[in-house]
């Protein structure tokens, strides 16, 4: 990890985003440093131990919890988790399966089937413009 700063160095947080790990449980090294894009693929390539127990056990940010019980960031939020959580926390909650997870899930299978049937329109409207574009009698 280094100081200097180019176009392809990225902010402790960016690289922690990137790397799917909550900063302040990250090592005060890593939460200080200039990343550079080489040390980011370093990083992934061959995790440091402290890198593997971190997303082995967490503390994760919300992203990963909520990708984790199959849900969203918003379904956290309004249920009342708002601070990351462990991997035990979270495997705790997906063993209880509360109501809240049950329906939580449920919204986000029906959100994710809307937003696939909003891409399938799309696709069909962009097939048919094509198609109109193609036969259309050329202009003078």
């Amino acid at each position: 990890m280094t100081t200097r700063r180019t176009s392809q160095d990225m902010k402790a947080a960016t690289a922690a985003k990137k790397l799917g790990i909550y900063l302040p449980a990250a090592p005060q090294e890593f939460q200080e440093a200039t990343i550079t894009r080489e040390e980011l693929n370093e990083l992934q390539a061959n995790p440091p131990q402290w890198l593997v127990d971190l997303r082995r056990n967490g503390p994760h940010p919300r992203t990963i919890v909520a990708k984790r019980l199959g849900i969203s960031i918003s379904g956290l939020n309004r249920n009342g988790y708002s601070e990351p959580l462990t991997t035990e926390e979270i495997n705790e909650i997906r063993t209880e399966e509360p109501k809240w997870l049950v329906i939580e899930r449920q919204i986000a299978a029906e959100v994710k089937a809307e937003e696939e049937r909003i891409e399938k329109e799309a696709r069909i409207k962009a097939e048919r413009d094509a198609r109109r574009a193609r036969t259309a009698p050329k202009g003078k």
